[in-house]
């Protein structure tokens, strides 16, 4: 996850939410202002929506490759979990 720069100027911190015993609950974004004392900290390696947008398009685009190889093992090798 990454901090993301709002229009606004305020930033999208991701934070992990946790049980009382310590478990991973989930992960969500907080909204950070520049009156929080680790604004620069987390603005220094804050990325724009649509920068976040681009990079996720470059992966799709990065893992075309891989899925079209992975498509053509199941034609040859059947689905997964098949093991007559």
């Amino acid at each position: 996850m990454y901090v993301i720069r709002l229009p606004n100027g305020n930033l999208l911190v991701p934070e992990s939410a946790t049980a009382h015993d310590g478990q991973l609950v989930g992960d969500a974004y907080v909204e950070v202002g520049p009156a929080d004392p680790d604004y620069d900290r987390f603005a220094s390696t804050a990325i724009t929506q649509d920068e976040l947008d681009e990079r996720k398009q470059r992966w799709r685009e990065g893992d075309e490759p891989l899925r079209r190889q992975f498509l053509d093992f199941l034609a040859r090798n059947g689905q997964p979990g098949n093991f007559d």
